[in-house]
């Protein structure tokens, strides 16, 4: 992704300009976005910063993995957490090291006493991608909220605020004059930064997309600017995101200009989306193809789809792709197994194509209402299509059945990844369609020292509901026989 506004930084004549009486939000600002955005800029020792790197500790949270549907992201401590924003090429690089403050909710994090997690994900060039090992692995649906990153750092929203023709408002705040500065990056955010007498950046609220709850808030604060050879960094940022807190750093250190080094891999530029489909059973295919799976399922009229996930980038191809193996049958539900926004970020991709939602009870009135939310800053395929979503709750157990094929969907009670969380059985063919609750390792790997107790909840709930489970169908990973997941239970199927 290429910023038009990167070469204007070095066209821009860099005076300092002195806020003259700053009044009420109700009143005519005295001056106009672009003085006081470069008085900020001088004051913050941003005019010949190229890019900055910044660390420290604190907390933060899952965002999108609630045990609960509307329930805060669950806590997570950073042991270390570091940004690299290169503001000269529009690239950002986050290395983190986490893990779990409560035992219950989702996302990749080991459970509670497991041990910690350790990320990095990067963005450049209209890219996004995450590291595994050396492994560099595509995440295109990270992009806007790693844009949103980079250009929200406290002296990147004064860059790209210069940019991105921004407006003045005047706000008062406890008894001081505040500029308010509004600007959009088109198709990724919009943002207001709350500038203080002093020019230094105190807060941004802002809007940027999200597949699940659309525009989606933002609040950002900074606090405790210290100087760094003339450049002024704070030392306590907080952000929350969605309505919930997902970040408390606490800064101990940071370089001014050091070299970023961000460069997209060959194998994230040349990335596509890719669906393919296994045939699991006469009618019963397994759509795997990339991180996560879902699950085709022919009916005598009908498609049925367990699960639409990640985004529209994902759920567009696998749409198209099961209507070509129904051979013209409409896709008439989506079953999804619950509402982490990874799992859930095709729901709205289904609702543009006149798919009804199948989900919990629990999770049925959080959908209606995220659903009904806009998403105009980067218009998915729902918003584009202007159609409302059409859903349909379970509650304990649901029969689909068209007289001859039989779909059960069952709660997986008591687990601590998710509540109304669900399982898809085929009692015909013995099939368990299941996410997050067992994924396979790789082949012949070798069975955990400690059951993970996630995969012992799963195991005694298809004993309590005396399933016949022959095959795993999950929605990461390999398809496998039931005995592997026995196993990794440490338990005799």
């Amino acid at each position: 992704m290429q910023f038009s506004y990167l070469s204007a930084f070095g066209r821009s004549a860099v005076f300092a300009v002195t806020i003259a009486a700053l009044v009420s939000c109700a009143s005519v600002p005295t001056e106009n976005a672009e003085a006081v955005l470069t008085r900020a800029n001088l004051a913050m020792g941003g005019t010949a910063l190229h890019s900055i790197s910044f660390s420290g500790s604190g907390s933060g949270a899952t965002f999108g993995q609630a045990h609960k549907p509307g329930m805060a992201w669950p806590t997570i401590n950073y042991s270390g957490f570091s940004r690299i924003a290169d503001y000269d090429n529009g690239a950002l690089r986050e290395d983190a090291a986490r893990s779990r403050a409560e035992p219950s909710g989702g996302g990749a994090v080991p459970l509670m006493g497991m041990g910690e997690q350790r990320t990095i994900g990067l963005t450049r060039d209209g890219f996004a991608w995450n590291m595994a090992g050396p492994a560099p692995i595509p995440s295109a649906s990270s992009l806007d909220g790693r844009v949103h990153d980079l250009w929200t750092t406290p002296h990147g929203v004064i860059k790209a605020a210069l940019a991105n023709k921004a407006t003045l408002e005047m706000r008062s705040d406890a008894g001081r004059s505040m500029a308010a500065v509004s600007f959009t990056v088109p198709g990724h955010f919009s943002a207001t930064a709350l500038i203080n007498p002093a020019g230094l950046v105190e807060q941004i609220e802002s809007l940027q997309p999200n597949p699940v709850l659309g525009d989606t808030a933002s609040v950002i604060s900074f606090s405790d600017y210290r100087d760094f050879g003339g450049v002024k960094f704070p030392m306590h940022i907080r952000q929350s995101l969605g309505g919930f807190p997902v970040l408390d750093l606490n800064v101990d250190e940071v370089k001014p200009n050091v070299p970023a080094s961000i460069e997209v891999p060959a194998l994230v530029t040349a990335a596509t989306e890719r669906v393919t489909a296994e045939k699991a059973a006469n009618g019963v295919w397994f759509m795997a193809g990339g991180s996560h799976n879902s699950v085709a399922i022919e009916m005598k009229d009908h498609m049925m789809l367990v699960e639409s996930p990640l985004w529209d980038g994902r759920a567009e191809p696998l749409l198209a792709e099961v209507k070509k193996l129904g051979n013209g049958k409409p896709i008439r539900y989506v079953l999804n197994s619950h509402h982490h926004f990874d799992h859930s970020g095709g729901l709205r991709t289904a609702v543009a194509d006149g798919i009804t939602l199948v989900t919990s009870e629990l999770a049925l009135p959080y959908f209606e209402r995220i659903l009904a939310n806009p998403n105009r800053i980067h218009p998915d395929a729902m918003q584009r299509s202007g159609k409302k979503a059409v859903i349909s709750g379970v509650s304990g157990k649901r029969t689909f059945t068209d007289g001859e094929r039989v779909v059960e969907v069952y709660y997986i009670e008591g687990s601590l990844h998710a509540q109304g969380f669900m399982m898809v059985y085929l009692p015909q063919e013995k099939i368990l369609i299941e996410a997050d609750a067992y994924t396979p390792g790789p082949p012949n790997a070798p069975a955990p020292a400690k059951p993970s107790e996630v995969v012992l909840n799963l195991v005694q709930n298809i004993e309590r509901l005396n399933l016949q489970v022959e095959r795993i169908l999950p929605l990461h990973g390999r398809m496998v026989p039931a005995s592997e997941m026995y196993t990794a239970a440490g338990r005799k199927s």
